[in-house]
């Protein structure tokens, strides 16, 4: 069983052979799922080093503990401290790599109909030469002449890709809401629990909105003072109201009847849960009060001790954030959420009411079932066709490697950066999260109002 272990991992790395677990116990995985995981941990790789690079505690500890720490800087180069491998240039030349390492890829992998052609093989396997490949591309992105031009001209791209990269997201969130109310009120002909669950969900997620914004005024807010909290709150809250109106008004009934408070109370939740997150990042005010000390306001008192251990919540927050990304990653590849980008939704005659409406008898797992051929430790089952699009899989990838070069660098704050105070408060990161929150909004108004100006499929729902 080892030497067979040894053999299927060095297919994997120098072959075209799939990866799979290196234990007798572990089930088999599928080559699709295997890919992703592969080119998945590729990405943590880079982000950790991403963040390493961005934390003055991890540089100072080097020059601390490692032996000829200068020697060795001025040896490869990298100054007499090793400054250019740290900071946000040193993340914008790494992230740099990444990006072209995986649009490289999704160029290479366009139109590609299952795993049987050359260029396929080269997506699903040797593994170990893309790690040379992705190593050096990020490390030839240091020898890029005329930096400054570049951190320049790169800075805006990434803000680009960073942008498109949330609004893919929010489109996916918006059609998952659709979806949800779209799949259980089918099941209502049937059964008319269907219309339980619907309430009571409605009822959970409108309650937890409510009551979010509710604490967020009493928490981060004052009677004097905060005003743009309170403008915020307010603001947010009426666009909550405005799309659950809008939502069950007669026109938009009419021409959408499978539209509800469903979608709304999703969005509302997203609303409030951004908004929470803005106030969050949003820089601490520092007043004098009566006795001449230095007071916070419009923040939670017990919110300002969770920050006291910044190693910590970094750590943390690091780890949160790699997980939100990989998350979004993986489920924007799937072939339902590429259909549903496209505008390709499933007929209303062919839902199947169900919990876990994500998956099912209609969604990817049927279609790997379909063209399944097992090995050893492995289930090929893309030999007919491909249970994603593997160039818009490599295109997600390549936008998120711009998202985390902005997100770890302060997007517009990147000179004073680094990584144990990034959890702390930036007005970058705020106004980025509150236009999140009302491109939200406005991109499921339009799913509302869109068809009532020009009806198309594309807005059904």
């Amino acid at each position: 069983m080892s030497a067979q272990c040894c053999a299927g991992q060095l297919a994997c790395c120098c072959g075209n052979a799939g990866c799979s677990y290196c234990c007798g116990c572990c089930p088999k995985i599928r080559q699709s799922r295997s890919t992703r995981f592969m080119y998945a941990l590729y990405f943590i790789l880079v982000v950790i080093i991403c963040c390493i690079m961005m934390s003055n505690t991890v540089a100072n500890g080097m020059r601390e503990h490692i032996p000829f720490f200068e020697d060795i800087c001025k040896g490869i180069k990298a100054g007499d401290t090793c400054e250019k491998l740290v900071g946000y240039s040193a993340v914008y030349r790494v992230c740099f790599g990444m990006a072209c390492f995986f649009f490289i890829f999704c160029l290479l992998t366009l139109k590609i109909n299952n795993s049987k052609s050359c260029r396929a093989y080269i997506h699903n396997g040797f593994w170990f030469f893309k790690l040379l490949l992705l190593g050096a591309m990020c490390s030839g992105a240091f020898f890029i002449p005329d930096q400054e031009t570049f951190l320049n001209a790169w800075r805006y791209v990434g803000a680009v890709g960073g942008f498109l990269f949330i609004g893919i997201q929010l489109l996916l969130l918006v059609e998952f809401a659709h979806k949800w109310n779209k799949n259980w009120t089918a099941g209502t002909a049937s059964n008319k629990l269907w219309y339980a669950s619907l309430s009571l969900v409605t009822l959970i997620m409108y309650s937890i909105a409510t009551g979010g914004l509710i604490l967020m005024a009493v928490f981060y807010t004052q009677k004097d003072g905060c005003l743009e909290n309170k403008i915020l709150l307010g603001v947010n809250g009426g666009l909550c109201l405005l799309i659950s109106v809008v939502a069950i008004s007669p026109c938009v009934q009419d021409r959408q009847p499978h539209s509800g408070l469903l979608q709304s109370g999703l969005i509302s939740c997203y609303v409030t849960y951004l908004t929470f997150s803005a106030l969050s990042s949003k820089p601490v005010e520092v007043v004098l009060d009566q006795h001449g000390k230095n007071v916070t306001i419009c923040v939670p008192d017990f919110g300002q001790d969770l920050y006291r251990d910044k190693n910590l919540v970094a750590g943390l927050g690091t780890t949160l954030l790699c997980a939100c990304i990989l998350y979004s990653c993986l489920t924007s590849t799937t072939r339902s959420s590429s259909d549903a980008l496209q505008g390709r939704y499933a007929a209303p005659d062919l839902e199947v009411a169900r919990c876990c409406f994500c998956f099912g008898s209609g969604g990817e797992d049927t279609e790997e079932q379909q063209n399944v051929k097992e090995g050893p430790r492995v289930i090929y089952d893309e030999k007919r066709s491909t249970v994603y699009s593997y160039a818009y899989f490599h295109f997600v990838f390549f936008l998120a490697s711009l998202y985390v070069m902005m997100t770890v660098t302060n997007w517009f704050n990147y000179e004073s950066a680094n990584i144990e105070t990034f959890f702390s408060g930036s007005w970058s990161i705020f106004w980025v999260k509150m236009a999140s929150c009302w491109i939200c909004v406005l991109l499921y108004l339009g799913t509302l109002v869109a068809p009532l100006c020009r009806p198309s499929p594309h807005f059904s729902v």
